[in-house]
């Protein structure tokens, strides 16, 4: 069972502000999240679902209309989210939408460059995403490994610059790169995505020449931090930038400028209710104790990742802190935000078309292949098996969130071939009718039954579907 980490808080935030922290964090009224979703699903067109409230479940989606085995549910669009840190060493994706971007040509000399210059320094092939040593999981990247062909520099560059076209690579188009034109660090595939991601997020996070030096140099040092520890702390504070963004637009709308405290704060309630529709609690208290982690440690474990936290808390607010949404800033708030993305995250993968490339050159005739293969085959050796890792990260879907578990799901989160951008896709599994709730599995629901049940226990919650009911033990 998860407990808290003990003591007072080190953030005098959490004290000075608790009345508004409190009412950040309650769960908003029925009629409030009515009101929120059936705005969003008529915004977003998705007229084949609704959100309904019942019982112990709380909230959950249910179908509007028939739908058949293989019918396209839901394309949630994400509400936060961020690509993990390393990720970006393999794809070079557009950090608004998450679509691949350049060529394909620029996205296998990308990865060659970056797999070079591991080999050359000797890394080890763990790697951490969305993780630390601290409360979470690794995972290994193939960019990494001790690869039997090593490329010339001249190649890679010329892959790169787009100096040299592979062969059928003209059916696999990709949007061209637009950078930020702050920090050129952030791409995107068009203008349009460009700018929302500046007035949704990345105005206040850029740390490029036109930021302050004094902010600058605190934005580097906190994505150093989440870098080299948990990069949730990045989707964190996309999280309060778009609640701070949008408390920054309510006030321009409503003319608020010389307000008191009282009416400003009802802005930044207002602009924080996307993400009080969340499940949320505190990261600390209810992230998975990690098997080498012994059980009568757990209070020191527990306590270790709310100073991590902290650090990372205190590293942002030294770069973003506005006095008028202080609230956002307090260590309870910045906790709970975490455990949102813990506990209502669906993973967010995009297919990478370097895969759909190469398969495409296996498939061609022998006499096409064998031409063509002249210039791959080299370029797939280098990359070796893990040729085609996928864009990779955390992100929260509104709606997708809203979905509940089940071991017998009638629907699934699946990517289609023209799915090509970082939306939550929900396909039905088999028929479901009109009224019927619709569900997912949270976690791999052929495992049997008491691991099942040990995974969701960290979901806050006992499965007791159909399939639980048949297999529970007597």
């Amino acid at each position: 069972m998860a407990r808290s980490g003990s003591g007072a808080s080190p953030c005098d935030l959490d004290k000075e502000f608790a009345p508004q922290i409190a009412q950040l964090l309650a769960a908003p009224s029925l009629q409030s999240a009515q009101e929120y979703y059936e705005e969003l699903i008529q915004s977003k067109k998705h007229d084949g679902i609704r959100v309904n409230y019942k019982g112990d479940h709380g909230k959950g989606v249910c179908a509007n209309k028939d739908f058949a085995e293989g019918d396209l549910i839901l394309k949630d669009q994400i509400l936060v989210g961020a690509q993990h840190s390393l990720n970006k060493i393999d794809c070079v994706v557009c950090s608004y939408c998450f679509r691949f971007i350049g060529s394909v040509e620029f996205q296998i000399g990308h990865r060659l460059y970056f797999q070079s210059i591991a080999s050359s320094i000797g890394c080890s092939s763990e790697r951490h995403c969305h993780g630390s040593d601290v409360g979470s999981s690794t995972c290994s990247s193939g960019v990494t490994k001790e690869k039997s062909t090593t490329l010339p520099e001249e190649v890679i560059e010329s892959l790169i610059t787009g100096d040299v076209s592979l062969p059928f690579s003209d059916h696999f188009p990709l949007p061209e790169i637009i950078a930020c034109q702050g920090c050129e660090e952030e791409r995107y595939c068009s203008q349009s995505c460009a700018d929302s991601d500046w007035e949704s997020y990345h105005s206040l996070l850029c740390a490029g020449p036109n930021t302050e030096p004094p902010r600058r140099s605190a934005l580097h040092k906190f994505v150093e931090h989440a870098n080299e520890t948990n990069d949730i702390f990045l989707v964190a504070a996309k999280a309060i930038t778009f609640t701070m963004l949008r408390y920054k637009k309510l006030k321009r709308q409503n003319d608020f400028q010389n307000k008191s405290a009282e009416s400003n704060f009802s802005l930044l309630m207002e602009a924080w209710k996307p993400l009080s529709m969340g499940f949320k609690k505190r990261w600390w208290d209810y992230v998975a104790l990690p098997e080498d982690v012994d059980a009568s440690d757990e209070d020191s474990f527990r306590q270790e990742i709310r100073d991590l936290a902290f650090t990372s808390l205190q590293l942002l607010k030294d770069a973003i802190f506005d006095a008028e949404c202080a609230p956002l800033f307090s260590l309870e708030v910045y906790g709970h935000i975490i455990g949102m993305f813990e506990l209502n995250n669906l993973d967010l993968v995009v297919a990478s078309p370097v895969e759909d490339y190469f398969i495409h050159i296996d498939d061609l005739p022998d006499d096409k292949k064998e031409e063509a293969e002249k210039a791959t085959a080299p370029l797939l050796d280098a990359l070796d098996d893990d040729y085609a890792v996928p864009c990779d990260g955390t992100a929260f879907f509104p709606l997708q969130s809203c979905m509940n578990h089940s071991c017998c799901p009638n629907a699934k989160a699946f990517k289609r071939d023209e799915d090509n951008d970082g939306h939550a896709v929900i396909i039905a599994l088999g028929p479901i009718s009109k009224d019927e709730e619709i569900t997912i599995s949270y976690i791999d629901e052929e495992l049997p039954y008491e691991e099942r049940q040990a995974e969701l226990a960290d979901y806050g919650f006992t499965c007791t579907c159909s399939k639980c009911q048949e297999e529970k033990p007597n």
